[in-house]
């Protein structure tokens, strides 16, 4: 059976996805999935949380919880890990990450991506996320690691680089962007097909179509229409002039 073990469980929300869905995918209802948090209370929210999806789903999985300290026990064999840490916490980390920008006149949306915020970010993560890789080198050499954690592209460069494991980025923005974009411009929704290329908060959709059907043309006249153009104003001039959402 299959070992999944995610690292930062203690993101309740991101387990109950992740790892829910796995408990709705037939090679996966039977894995041996190892929880791994510092806050014993999250820890322990997000194991009861998913005991109960368990047995909703009616499926065979043993979850085992461990703390940080005991963070190679639980990566021991593992066949995937999911990374959804967050170093320093919102607070004070995140904020801080936003008020010394601001102080120096530098304003941001959001500061765990790229910029002065993004770097701050993955200053603190890298370093301990490369500790969990070195782990895995050691104890689950053949190990996928999923990323999820933010600044995604310096984390998964970073572990590329630095360590011999196997790791992908990954961020629900490629699930939604599609259908989002059909139902913001009130198209259908169903047998869509698309590719996205980029890194995350900075993906390009590429090819979308339905049914066979290049949906780009209806979708770049749709967005110069008034009614339209304002639900999403930055987005569809981008697309104006990039040609590319």
């Amino acid at each position: 059976m299959p070992k999944i073990s995610f690292i930062g469980a203690g993101s309740t929300v991101f387990v109950k996805n992740v790892l829910g869905d796995c408990l709705r995918t037939d090679s996966l209802r039977d894995s041996v999935i190892a929880l791994i948090d510092i806050d014993p209370e999250r820890l322990r929210d997000s194991e009861v949380m998913l005991e109960n999806l368990r047995r909703t789903a009616g499926a065979s999985a043993k979850i085992e919880a461990f703390q940080a300290k005991s963070a190679r026990e639980a990566l021991d064999g593992s066949d995937y890990v999911v990374n959804a840490i967050q170093v320093g916490g919102y607070e004070p980390a995140t904020v801080i990450d936003f008020e010394i920008p601001k102080k120096y006149g530098l304003r941001q949306t959001i500061g765990d991506t790229l910029g002065i915020g993004g770097i701050f970010r993955g200053l603190r993560t890298i370093p301990v996320l490369l500790d969990y890789c070195r782990i895995l080198e050691e104890v689950a050499p053949k190990a996928l690691l999923l990323n999820y954690s933010n600044p995604m592209a310096m984390l998964t460069g970073a572990i590329l680089k630095a360590t011999g494991i196997r790791a992908v980025g990954l961020c629900h923005s490629v699930q939604v962007c599609a259908r989002h974009l059909c139902a913001e411009l009130d198209l259908p929704t169903d047998n869509l097909r698309w590719r996205i290329a980029g890194i995350n908060h900075q993906g390009w959709l590429l090819e979308i179509s339905r049914n066979g059907v290049d949906l780009y043309p209806e979708i770049k006249r749709r967005a110069e229409l008034p009614e339209y153009k304002r639900k999403d104003a930055v987005r569809f001039e981008i697309l104006k002039w990039f040609g590319h959402y």
